[in-house]
Parts: structure tokens; C-alpha cells; sequence
């Protein structure tokens, strides 16, 4: 397998993340085949504990599977409590981002930390009721913030429109604080007015679950968004 991708974080630019909920994990290994040549920028994977949020998922075994079936970035996103406790194991596994919730973590900047000081990229996730105002303190030290656009939990969801709004006050914070920070967005993206709308409000990566992998060719489907 070749070394992982990498991210360029180039402002100014977007990347398309699929997320792996809504992939047909029968087949697994020629979805993630079939997402990296359609010309995808990253993957996102999706862990619920069914505690944090009301479902639940996969653990750091699959993930493992999926690093050594593909060499497109893993941003794993920790839908789960107590995520330090998985920390390493999802770094183990081959995780390049590891995203945490800002409302499961109680020590956040100590998690961040633990996050980069193991080798990779730390992002934070904000639910839909969470304000950005929360980032203020860390905002610093991430190479990531997530905007959840739907409650977590289940794909599928309609977007949320206030977070256009967020997005808009992340960028702002981010340009002030730290403008290497990515901004992404997940739930509810799909082509279209969505699509364009979230770009530009500043969100650098699109995170896009159904609206990727309900469609019969996604080649076709990134080429008509790159247009």
C-alpha cells in the first residue's frame, strides 16, 4: 500500500470527504477502491458508542482494515464518550485526523494535545446547539473544526440551516486565531445550492454521507462538483 495522501491545507480550496456510514459495507473494500479513483480527497468515518449519540457503529479494527485498503486520508470523528480512552487505538489503527466531540470531552485541551502529540491531526466537533463561542479557547491548537449541520447519529438528515451561520462565525475565528484551521461540515450536503452555499461560507471540507453513496457513479458525481 502507498504512504497516505496528504491534506494540503490551502485556503481557498474544498475537499470532498465521503462518509463511510452511508457506504454498502458489504463490499467494503472496493467501495473505498471505487471513493479514492472517483477522485475523493478524504474519508470520513463515523464511530457511535450508542451512548453519545443513539446508534452505534464500528471500532478500531475496521479501521485498521480500511488503512490497509486504501491510501486516502482517515478523518475519524469520535461520536462516542470518553474518547480518550480510544485515542490510541484509532491512532494505531491508522487514523491521519481524529475528531472529537467538544461535548464529550471534559479536559478538551488535554485530549487535543494527546491527539498531536501521537502523530496525528486533532479536530473538534460542534453539535448543532453547541456555539462557536466554545472554540474561543481552543481554537489554537486545532487543525480542524467540524460543523455538525445535522444531530448526529444517523445519515440521511435534512441541513440544518443555521449552520450557514455557523460556519460563517468559525471562519472568522479561525482567520483571527488560527487560519490554518480547516473548517468542515457534515449532514446534509449534497450538490446543488447546499453544496455551493456551504462553500461559500468558508467550510474547506465537505463531508458528504447518501448524497455521495446513493448514486450510481461517483466519478461522475465528483466531476460535476469540481465543475
Amino acid at each position: 500500500m502507498e504512504k497516505t495522501k496528504k491534506i494540503k491545507t490551502e485556503k481557498g480550496k474544498y475537499y470532498i470527504a465521503p462518509s463511510l456510514l452511508s457506504a454498502d459495507f458489504l463490499r467494503l473494500k472496493e467501495e473505498l477502491k471505487a471513493t479514492e479513483d472517483a477522485g475523493a480527497d478524504m474519508l470520513h468515518v463515523d464511530i457511535m458508542d450508542g451512548h453519545f449519540v443513539p446508534n452505534m457503529t464500528i471500532g478500531p479494527f475496521i479501521v485498521k482494515a480500511m488503512r490497509k485498503a486504501t491510501k486516502l486520508p482517515l478523518d475519524v470523528h469520535l461520536m462516542i464518550s470518553n474518547p480518550d480512552l480510544y485515542l490510541d487505538d484509532f491512532i494505531d489503527a491508522g487514523a491521519d485526523f481524529v475528531t472529537v466531540h467538544m461535548e464529550a470531552c471534559i479536559h478538551l485541551n488535554r485530549t487535543v494535545n494527546r491527539i498531536k502529540e501521537r502523530g496525528a491531526r486533532a479536530g473538534v466537533a460542534l453539535n448543532p446547539a453547541t456555539p462557536v463561542s466554545s472554540l474561543e479557547s481552543i481554537i489554537y491548537d486545532l487543525d480542524m473544526v467540524l460543523i455538525m449541520s445535522v444531530n448526529p447519529g444517523f445519515g440521511g438528515q435534512a441541513f440544518i440551516p443555521h449552520a450557514f451561520e455557523k460556519i460563517e462565525q468559525t471562519k472568522r475565528l479561525a482567520e483571527e486565531k488560527n487560519p490554518g484551521a480547516l473548517i468542515a461540515v457534515d449532514g446534509g450536503v449534497k450538490p446543488g445550492e447546499i453544496f455551493k452555499s456551504v462553500v461559500d461560507a468558508g467550510a474547506d471540507i465537505l463531508v458528504m454521507g447518501s448524497a455521495f453513496y446513493g448514486t450510481n457513479d461517483y466519478a461522475d458525481l465528483v466531476r460535476s462538483i469540481r465543475k
